[in-house]
């Protein structure tokens, strides 16, 4: 089908429509980008946001999108609002070269005429093109078929065992256009991959060869994983759906064999609320978690911190319905007094979800983590791991790691500065649960990962600690960021323990740990050497999610080498530098930068991942790369000096 240039239930769903009030999300249009769209120098976009857009997007207006986020849409998106979109009354008053202006001034990560600088990959051939019902979904975690979140592919699912790790070599590369991150773990099914992107599309690109079936233009964003639907094998009856969030915090329901959408549906209804961990689909729902930026909105003295709650939300798998929603906390904000500045002190706040539910039906509950409060005063919702009733949202147990964590971009001293009206008295230290929790492969175990560097098993049936391991020695980039993996009674733990100018009392110990999942006892530790040679927003720590398959863990770190471990021992069993340029598929040239967010993953003969992290001091790139095995050349294939020369690459 052709690309959608949203700005389907996108710009009228996403709450752009600011002073405009409600607009319904089947008000949707297709709208491309107004002719003349190169940028406009003489015309002051920063004045003639302050004098007809500040009122409603600087908090004026509690349903309108802080300019944090406006500044993370694309620019195309955000002209063709303003064009012929939601926020076309509010704008008539401009001429064209103004509200071109205007766009210039907030797009800041992808400008107008971005779009034009990537071809699309190749269209797939007919043979390629259809859809293949013999391919369930296969991936494991951040919303896969596996519902505990293990991070792990049997052989069956995999397709690779550590045998087939040192003939892995470059498949295909595609070039996420408009990028310097890729935040979207893959997801595989029905012959296809399907990941989302910066600028808010969603690829399907042909497992084997990465040419394009179809792409979707959702409205903002996309860092989540697709979760897909189940079906039998060979049952062509089966109508797949993927479901995704965007960065408004809109979650869509897509039809896999056509890409065209089904439903849109806003998660929550505040300005800053956002859409980081993936939605889970489990048994006719989906279960989507709710974050935040409200945390950056907090460094402006005059905004009255903090509103945001964190929250899960169940809807209808068919219909986008939702069934319940469940606070992270459970009262609403009160006024808790005045700051140095006269702003109003909110709270309690904060305690987001960044993390994708993690489905337990035996026990019919869901586990989640939360981060820290983003005023005071700091309550007993924050840094904690929450199990909600899959039925009813009704709160089974809260299990609190550390209490007293209050922290937003107000204490902006962690950077060198001194403290503003806003930051909380408890000033930090921002220790989230930020990695998606894990069930152990028996259920007998809730597994969560924090930023202190703990990692906390967790009795399911009411919360209790089981024990508890500090592996790093964390900090506000440090610790565990994105995800474990589990493979059976191993609990494979990335560590980032990345410097942030902070005095802390634990060493760093950038790396991997293996650990017994029954008692805490650590197996091996690899740690990662500092390869960076001096070399900006270069980092040897992993703080991106690990994904392990029969007799190895893959993780990718922060300076852009990927490596395969040996299950039994972490040897190292093969390695590629992805800090290089890269022909794709589309004949674009992309970059390779820092593995973050989702990670590899694993699954039907081949290894997926994104390579690129432009955000947070890390290394900047856009490039999702497949790896496969190479076939064995004869009996020498796999000798010593060959897998050598390998892991050269």
């Amino acid at each position: 089908m052709e690309r959608h240039h949203l700005i389907i239930a996108g710009l009228a769903a996403i709450g752009l429509a600011g002073c405009a009030g409600d607009t319904p999300p089947e008000a949707s249009a297709t709208v491309a980008a107004a002719p003349g769209t190169s940028p406009v120098t003489d015309i002051d976009g920063a004045g003639l946001y302050q004098q007809f857009c500040a009122t409603c997007h600087e908090g004026g207006v509690a349903r309108s999108p802080h300019r944090e986020f406006l500044n993370m849409m694309a620019g195309d998106v955000i002209l063709a609002s303003l064009t012929d979109g939601v926020m076309r009354q509010q704008a008539e008053m401009l001429s064209h070269e103004q509200k071109v202006a205007v766009t210039n001034y907030l797009a800041l990560e992808i400008p107008l005429g971005a779009e034009s600088r990537y071809p699309e990959p190749p269209r797939c051939d007919d043979d390629r093109l259809a859809f293949d019902f013999s391919q369930p979904p296969m991936q494991r975690g951040w919303g896969g078929v596996d519902p505990f979140n293990s991070r792990f592919s049997s052989v069956e699912h995999a397709g690779l065992t550590a045998e087939d790790a040192p003939r892995l070599e470059l498949s295909w590369a595609f070039a996420l256009p408009n990028a310097n991150r890729a935040r979207s773990q893959p997801s595989v099914a029905g012959g296809a991959v399907y990941i989302g992107s910066q600028d808010g599309t969603v690829y399907a690109l042909e497992e084997q060869t990465g040419c394009l079936r179809w792409s979707y233009r959702a409205s903002a964003e996309v860092r989540t994983a697709i979760s897909i639907t189940p079906w039998e094998a060979g049952d062509e009856s089966a109508r797949p759906v993927g479901f995704f969030g965007d960065f408004q915090a809109r979650v869509y329901a897509i039809d896999l064999l056509t890409g065209e959408p089904l439903w849109v549906t806003r998660v929550d209804d505040h300005a800053n609320a956002t859409s980081t961990g993936s939605p889970v689909y489990h048994d006719g729902r989906v279960y989507a978690p709710v974050s935040s930026l409200e945390v950056t909105a907090a460094a402006d003295p005059d905004y009255a911190c903090c509103t945001f709650r964190g929250a899960v939300v169940a809807l209808d798998a068919a219909t986008g319905e939702p069934q319940w929603k469940a606070y992270t906390i459970p009262e609403p904000p009160a006024e808790f007094g005045r700051t140095t500045a006269g702003t109003a002190i909110l709270g309690p706040s904060g305690a987001p979800i960044w993390n994708a539910p993690t489905i337990d039906p035996a026990r019919g509950q869901l586990y989640v983590g939360t981060g820290q409060n983003y005023s005071s005063p700091a309550d007993g919702n924050s840094n904690a791991i929450i199990a909600f009733d899959l039925e009813t949202g009704e709160r089974r147990w809260t299990f609190q790691a550390l209490a007293g964590d209050a922290w937003n971009m107000g204490c902006y001293d962690y950077y060198g500065g001194d403290p503003g009206p806003n930051c909380p008295e408890e000033n930090g230290p921002d220790l989230d649960f930020g990695a998606g929790t894990l069930l152990s492969a028996d259920g007998s175990t809730v597994l969560a990962g924090q930023k202190s560097g703990d990692v906390w098993a967790l009795d399911p049936e009411n919360g209790r600690v089981k024990w508890f391991h500090k592996l790093g020695r964390g900090g506000i980039q440090g610790g565990i960021h994105f995800g474990m993996a589990n493979d059976g009674d191993v609990l494979y733990v990335p560590i980032s323990d990345m410097d942030d100018g902070l005095t802390y009392e634990y060493p760093d110990r950038p790396g991997v740990f293996a650990v017994d999942v029954a008692s805490g006892e650590v197996l091996w530790h690899y740690e990662y050497e500092d390869r960076c040679d001096g070399r900006a927003y270069c980092d040897p720590g992993i703080s991106a999610a690990i994904y392990a398959f029969p007799g190895a863990v893959a993780a990718g770190a922060m300076d852009g080498t990927l490596r395969i471990h040996a299950r039994d021992t972490g040897e190292v069993l093969w390695q590629f530098d992805a800090l290089r340029e890269f022909e794709t598929v589309s004949g674009a040239t992309a970059a390779g930068g820092s593995f973050g967010g989702p990670g590899p993953v694993v699954v039907n003969g081949a290894l997926y991942v994104n390579s690129g992290y432009g955000i947070y001091y890390h290394i900047p790139g856009n490039v999702f790369l497949r790896f496969a095995p190479a076939a064995p050349a004869g009996p020498d294939a796999d000798s010593a000096a060959a897998t050598a020369q390998r892991m050269e690459h």
